[in-house]
């Protein structure tokens, strides 16, 4: 049995593709009167449960989401953990009411489960009925002034790249947050504090405050030809309560202090074209030593027309900085990915994560019906330094060369996936293969992840 191989298999006695056989049965798992998963093709974190219902003549809107995916993942980690085949199921009831024009009240409730991973499901895939937001926001609608926000909420600043919700996840992270703000005809200056929730299996959720980022994010949204321009100033703190392990507390180094400066631009070009570019400066203290990373995004995109149907291309460029010598305990150069959203950002397996690491990646999207969009995506990595480790999507460490000599090639991934939406259903499938360079054939067991899904979901 599959669940018996869930449970006990090892994934580094395994490459293989997934056979027809299988790909039926999982087709079947899904679609036994489970309205799966709902997930926007590209940016998840986007997406949004649609109006269930509408009343009180405008004031109380609800929502609902329900959603399914079944997963056969090989390889996990490059063969260093057990392969993967979970039937996840997520449910969410929300709900909106604005009493008067200048105060909202917002809630949700979801409920996550993965019946076929057995007594043993991490708190990364299930979490039974659980307040997941539950904020109010002053003057939510007005285009100037001051505005404040307070509460647990989903969030995605800019693009999510460092503090974000990546919805693909069964749960998706979500933040106890403040804001405080004002809007000027040209510009938004917000203040954050920006705790994440620590997700308690059979408990309440909530924050460890000991793990939070607090700062400045400020947007000016037509800068010169509607081009959009973010800069931020953002601390994260982190203690050993809150998660960090290094250090001692009798001299103060039991604690992470990193800032970072940034910057983020996104706008049009010619010819249809569009562009992001995003760059951020670290500095701080990691413990005992001194902290200085970078990273780097660049993007393109375009779209086509081919026999009358759309097709968009895009490419993009990312780098994040790693630690030139381990060794040296004095400086660190990883660069902090703090809270980033990182679903389809370096694969749509999501591997890896921001952190030491060069990343160039392509997708192009071709709609074949007005509802129905192929997908092929493609990513190339390297390790920034070959003596620093290689992290995945939530940034731990996966492995390390400890001599430095096993290459910097990380290697490819080729992904395809298919969508389509009718009504209020969405279903899909997808496929993506990874194909090993050097430092994983020399620094792990070096085992191929492949990944294969099938979804549905269904919103009102």
């Amino acid at each position: 049995m599959r669940l018996a191989k869930a449970l006990g298999g090892n994934a580094l006695k395994r490459e293989r593709c997934v056979s027809v056989p299988r790909m039926i049965r999982m087709l079947v798992v899904v679609s036994l009167g489970l309205p799966g998963m709902h997930a926007q093709w590209w940016d998840p974190g986007a997406s949004r449960p649609g109006l269930f219902s509408n009343a009180a003549e405008g004031k109380l809107k609800i929502n609902f989401e329900f959603r399914t995916r079944y997963e056969d993942r090989t390889g996990v980690t490059f063969g260093k953990d057990p392969e993967q085949n979970p039937l996840l199921i997520r449910t969410r009831l929300g709900m909106s009411f604005q009493p008067v024009a200048w105060i909202r009240f917002s809630g949700m409730v979801q409920d996550a489960r993965a019946p076929l991973w057995g007594p043993n499901a991490p708190s990364t895939v299930r979490d039974h009925a659980d307040l997941h937001e539950g904020y109010f926001k002053l003057f939510p609608d007005q285009k100037q002034g001051f505005r404040l926000a307070a509460g647990r909420q989903m969030l995605n600043y800019g693009e999510g790249r460092l503090i974000g919700t990546p919805q693909w996840g069964n749960l998706s992270r979500t933040y106890d947050q403040a804001l405080v703000g004002y809007l000027l005809p040209f510009g938004q200056f917000d203040f954050l504090l920006v705790s994440p929730v620590k997700i308690r299996i059979a408990e309440f959720n909530r924050p460890v405050l000991g793990d939070r980022v607090w700062g400045s994010y400020n947007s000016f949204p037509d800068v010169f030809r509607k081009t959009l321009v973010d800069v931020y100033a953002l601390r994260h703190d982190q203690n050993r309560p809150g998660g960090f392990t290094g250090g001692n507390t009798k001299d103060r180094t039991d604690r992470l202090t990193v800032n970072t400066f940034g910057f983020r631009m996104a706008g049009p070009l010619a010819l249809g074209a569009r562009f992001s570019v995003e760059g951020a400066l670290q500095n701080g203290k990691v413990g005992p030593a001194q902290h200085r990373g970078a990273a780097w995004f660049s993007g393109f995109s375009r779209r086509w027309t081919i026999a009358g149907k759309p097709f968009d291309l895009s490419g993009e460029y990312k780098y994040a900085s790693g630690t030139a010598n381990p060794k040296d305990t004095s400086h660190v150069g990883t660069f902090d990915q703090l809270y980033a959203a990182n679903h389809d950002r370096f694969g749509h397996e999501d591997l890896l994560g921001w952190r030491n690491l060069h990343n160039i990646r392509s997708l192009a999207t071709f709609e074949v019906l007005k509802n129905l969009s192929l997908n092929a995506m493609y990513n190339n990595y390297w390790l920034a330094s070959a003596h620093d480790g290689l992290y995945n999507s939530s940034g731990k460490s996966i492995v390390r060369s400890a001599t430095g000599l096993d290459g910097r090639h990380v290697g490819q991934e080729a992904d395809v996936f298919v969508t389509y939406k009718f009504s209020q259903y969405t279903v899909g499938s997808g496929y993506g293969h990874f194909f090993t360079g050097k430092f994983i054939e020399r620094a792990t067991p070096h085992a191929s992840p492949n990944y294969v899904y099938v979804f549905q979901t269904f919103t009102l």
